[in-house]
């Protein structure tokens, strides 16, 4: 009973910690807006100063519901993907879908060069490489998913997303070698990631499918928790094997996949999260681990924001 309390505690603390880096993340830019103002703008919607109002509504807090939708995600994902293949090391990409992504996007970027100027320019719009990179990591999704159901061994599905992996990483270094300087520039900067430059439209439609693979994963917590045991224990006590593994890879590949349409590639924090809440809170039962990780994801990204914004920040003393 003392243990559950202790896990209750704790949760709500990382509560508290996203609400407090989200604030102090939204504070934080190169234009000095007092944190009076930005409670009356985040609160009554109403300031003196109307840029500062599009500043708030139109950039930060977009992106700072960018960053807990990024992170919660990523971290959902790398978790799901550790205790599925039972490997610390495995992260949400592990199944190729940010190689196949990046393939996407580096035939679209490095393909404009051969087209014309109005079509380089739709090809190479926002919308164009968020399409690309959702019908690159839905390619390789299918090709995993159908090895998924001519396999049996959940290590040989790891390894053959390792494979896939691999092949479209070799295809997008082709097309860089006979790419014209400015398209390598371009696809290399999207290749770094980045949560700004999102509209509330954009936003919405990333939570949307932020949902749908929470959703699906609250659904596995139970089987996540007797996949720990093993395989042949988990058949013993009934679970599907096969539809778990099916709901579990859909379900990282819905938040993977589009984290890294709207976001980029952004690796690190679904392999790292789940070992530090693990730190926090030393539990095995998902109940508990599922919704730390979500916020301990959150806290991450929004940390990261919040250093990369600091050597551009001039702070306003009240």
């Amino acid at each position: 009973m003392q243990t559950t309390m202790r896990y209750k505690i704790l949760l709500l603390l990382l509560c508290a910690a996203v609400v407090f880096m989200a604030l102090l993340n939204v504070s934080l830019g190169s234009v000095d807006i007092p944190l009076n103002e930005i409670f009356d703008i985040l609160l009554q919607n109403k300031t003196n100063n109307e840029s500062w109002q599009y500043i708030i509504l139109e950039y930060r807090l977009p992106k700072v519901f960018t960053a807990i939708f990024t992170g919660s995600g990523l971290a959902v994902s790398g978790l799901l993907m550790q205790t599925l293949f039972r490997n610390p090391l495995a992260g949400p990409y592990v199944l190729g879908l940010s190689s196949g992504a990046s393939l996407g996007v580096a035939i679209v970027i490095m393909g404009a060069s051969v087209m014309g100027a109005g079509t380089a320019a739709l090809l190479l719009s926002k919308w164009s490489l968020v399409i690309a990179s959702s019908l690159g990591s839905l390619l390789v999704l299918f090709a995993v998913l159908l090895a998924s159901a001519k396999l049996r061994d959940t290590m040989a599905i790891l390894i053959i997303g390792l494979m896939f992996a691999s092949l479209t990483a070799a295809v997008v270094s082709v097309l860089a070698y006979f790419s014209p300087a400015a398209q390598l520039q371009q696809y290399i900067f999207w290749s770094f990631g980045s949560l700004g430059n999102l509209t509330w439209q954009e936003v919405f439609i990333l939570a949307i499918f932020w949902f749908l693979g929470i959703v699906l994963s609250v659904f596995c917590i139970k089987n996540l928790n007797t996949l720990l045991l093993g395989e042949h224990y988990a058949r013993s006590l009934g679970v599907k094997i096969s539809t778990n593994r099916f709901i579990i890879i859909i379900a990282t590949s819905l938040l993977a996949g589009s984290i890294t349409a709207f976001a980029g590639p952004i690796a690190f924090v679904g392999l790292a999260v789940p070992h530090l809440i693990r730190q926090v809170i030393p539990t095995n039962d998902h109940k508990i681990l599922l919704p730390a990780v979500i916020l301990g994801g959150a806290i991450l990204m929004l940390a990261c924001d919040i250093a990369a914004q600091l050597p551009g920040t001039e702070y306003y003393m009240l």
